[in-house]
């Protein structure tokens, strides 16, 4: 039933910010979509918008960026919560912002609603981007830079089968320095988190490297015991 409130309430809404790992070229990229309405009409920014009244914050973000960017079923994770009384020009808008790491290469993209296109876009050259959203991205990058050193979130960016050398290449292009090669992969195979699958890439004219997959089953009982993932 209708309730009438002492006090004006502002708008809700949801914006995501999908990073994706473009192993070939070595690049970190997020998914942006051009704005088909206005305000900033025409112009690039984050998926996402405003809550239902019957959706949790999770559901319409899910929901967003599924009619946005057709992106479907991902690691999802909130991020903070922005408020600045003029992020948005039509109104007072409050927008609660998550953040999903997904390997690019497994989801088609395709826009709709209210979303002209959809795009990755290098998070080291990107367009000008409409409301807060520079803002918005900026906080996601801290974060998964700062989590990428204690949790195996990064493994939600590769292929389900990858090379010690993409897992490298992606924590070199995450924490933005070069990482010793020889360290690198004796830390990563003392962890006991990878699993050998017995194969080999295949189609490369380099010397093909091992395939392996990450063992999320052993790392829960490691974590349970005080396991630290830093790298």
């Amino acid at each position: 039933m209708p309730t009438t409130y002492e006090y004006p309430r502002p708008s809700l809404t949801i914006d995501c910010v999908v990073f994706g790992l473009d192993v070939e070229e070595k690049d970190l990229k997020v998914m942006l979509i051009q704005r088909d309405i206005p305000p900033f009409q025409g112009q690039w920014a984050l998926p996402g918008g405003f809550v239902r009244m019957d959706e949790t914050l999770e559901e319409c973000a899910l929901r967003e960026l599924r009619e946005e960017t057709g992106i479907q079923k991902v690691y999802l994770e909130q991020l903070y919560t922005f408020g600045n009384l003029k992020r948005d020009p039509r109104e007072r808008v409050v927008t609660v912002a998550y953040y999903a790491l997904v390997n690019l290469n497994e989801h088609r993209i395709a826009a709709s609603t209210d979303a002209r296109k959809a795009a990755w876009f290098s998070v080291s050259d990107l367009p000008r981007l409409a409301f807060d959203h520079e803002q918005i991205l900026e906080a996601a990058l801290r974060r998964l830079k700062g989590k990428v050193r204690y949790e195996p979130i990064g493994f939600e960016l590769l292929p389900k089968r990858f090379t010690l050398g993409q897992l490298q290449t992606l924590y070199e292009i995450v924490l933005e320095r070069k990482l010793d090669r020889r360290n690198f992969r004796k830390k990563i195979l003392g962890m006991d988190l990878l699993t050998d699958t017995g194969e080999v890439q295949e189609d490369v004219a380099h010397r093909a490297a091992k395939l392996y997959q990450f063992d999320e089953r052993k790392y829960r009982q490691l974590k349970k015991r005080g396991f630290n993932f830093e790298v």
